[in-house]
């Protein structure tokens, strides 16, 4: 476990080395699946493609240390980062919009082993009341209020039409959620004490298909 009192807050991270930490995480784990021990910030940073004192420096924010000239060991690497990014505690999450992208997350168990546990989905459409995806019941978006009362979700997934992220994320603030993933286009407004965090696939396509352009046959 981390020492809280002398570790800075997640939220005082630079966001680009807080975007790393997950990628240096997986890369030490698939290291320990072949067993090894020690991993260096050299290792880690010819897998990532950043440079080793980039590395180094991600790291000293979560307070774990290296051996000179042996390196990080493994096992208390993933234990640290894992405690750090709140991978270790499962916060309780409504997906709505149960269509081809929220069914696929509903399908996707990995989100559970990264503290993400999806307990409920809830749509417009009346034929999917009633239903589980995954084993994660379905519910109308009028249950919503009631679900909430029983479950307290903290987080809430929006993959709904873009004309109702809006509708839906203030429906989801009234009722308590304190933080949304966005998978809509919509730039949705929330209060200050919420948190947002947009993952928009169509704005991924659209960098991916520029830069092809700039890349020779």
């Amino acid at each position: 476990m981390i020492n809280q009192e002398n570790t800075p807050s997640v939220w005082k991270l630079p966001e680009p080395t807080l975007r790393r930490l997950p990628w240096y995480l997986a890369f030490v784990k698939l290291l320990k699946g072949k067993g090894e021990i020690y991993v260096s910030s050299t290792q880690i940073a010819k897998e990532i493609n950043v440079d080793s004192s980039q590395v180094a420096k991600d790291l000293s924010f979560v307070n774990v240390s290296g051996k000179t000239r042996v390196g990080y060991e493994i096992e208390t690497l993933i234990a640290v980062l894992e405690d750090f990014l709140g991978f270790t505690i499962q916060h309780k999450t409504f997906l709505f919009g149960v269509g081809s992208l929220g069914a696929a997350l509903l399908q996707d168990s990995g989100l559970k082993q990264y503290g993400l546990e999806i307990v409920a989905g809830f749509d417009i459409r009346r034929e999917l009341e009633g239903t589980t995806v995954n084993g994660i019941p379905v519910f109308h978006i009028s249950e919503f209020p009631a679900r909430q009362k029983t479950l307290d979700a903290t987080i809430g997934i929006i993959t709904v039409p873009v004309d109702q992220a809006q509708d839906v994320a203030d429906h989801l603030v009234a009722e308590g959620v304190r933080a949304l993933w966005n998978f809509t286009p919509c730039r949705i407004r929330v209060p200050e004490n919420v948190v947002v965090q947009n993952t928009s696939i169509y704005a991924h396509l659209a960098v991916m298909f520029n830069r092809l352009g700039f890349i020779n046959p």
